[in-house]
């Protein structure tokens, strides 16, 4: 029961830190407009830091906005757009420097077997990844100035390989190698910036048998808590991540086999 109540206690005070951690802060949420990603615009606003969200369609971006607003963020912009490699970033929009960058945007793909379509999986590659590259090369100035964070938000398909998710996979598997490679070189070069990698959990979708999407509230409170505390990995949900990952190195094919058992595979027409 100790052991229980300490933990908890701790648990708390990692919170209370991290909310009067970002107090006054500048951050930006990339895929802002829903789930997660809106999620985390809310809960910084709550922690009065100052918040520019990014996402396609200014419409909800601007809802998004004005509800940052009314929760005590320090202030809040908007910036809309498809993100890609080749796109201006918004990181110099934010006047005074940048403290957390958190990306979170996605590109849409399928979930079935592999079609072969190798275009869609540059176009995927171009958002998932090398946006994220090119927001990280621009606003490294300003976050090496600050001794700021950047939060990668990935999720299982980036450290297991999973069925009928080849395209978006293989956009994660890039990012933990890209941003750990970088953490490396940081840490060599005496750069105080924080990476921190976010592993989360699949959403429920038509195909999985027994898997229930996690809170996005919750989910979203913990990326950021994990920014701010500068952790190398967040795991969400825990159970559901991290146990995986270690079936993944002491036991690969049986992890292969009780992934395939969650779906409802159906084989396809023979050629």
């Amino acid at each position: 029961v100790q052991v229980c109540k300490n933990f908890i206690k701790m648990a708390f005070k990692c919170w209370i830190l991290s909310f009067e951690m970002l107090k006054g802060k500048r951050v930006i949420v990339t895929g802002a407009s829903t789930g997660i990603g809106e999620q985390m615009a809310y809960h910084l606003a709550r922690m009065g830091a100052h918040v520019l969200v990014t996402a396609r369609t200014e419409a909800k971006l601007q809802k998004v906005v004005e509800r940052c607003r009314e929760l005590g963020a320090g202030s809040a912009q908007l910036v809309s757009g498809t993100l890609s490699h080749h796109t201006l970033t918004p990181a110099p929009l934010l006047s005074g420097g940048l403290d957390m960058l958190i990306l979170n945007h996605v590109g849409k793909s399928y979930f079935s077997y592999f079609d072969g379509d190798v275009r869609h999986i540059q176009k995927l590659l171009d958002i998932n990844f090398l946006s994220y590259v090119a927001m990280t090369v621009s606003a490294l100035p300003m976050l090496k100035q600050s001794g700021g964070s950047i939060v990668v938000v990935s999720s299982m398909a980036g450290k297991v390989g999973f069925p009928f998710t080849v395209p978006y996979s293989a956009t994660k598997f890039a990012l933990d190698g890209f941003f750990s490679s970088l953490r490396q070189e940081f840490s060599i070069q005496n750069v105080n910036v924080s990476i921190t990698l976010c592993i989360l959990s699949f959403i429920d979708t038509g195909k999985i048998r027994t898997m229930s999407p996690a809170p996005k509230e919750e989910c979203a409170l913990e990326i950021i808590k994990g920014g701010a505390l500068r952790q190398r990995e967040v795991y969400y949900k825990y159970t559901l991540t991290k146990i995986p990952l270690l079936l993944r190195d002491w036991a690969a094919e049986l992890l292969d086999y009780l992934v395939r058992q969650h779906y409802r595979v159906e084989r396809p027409p023979a050629a």
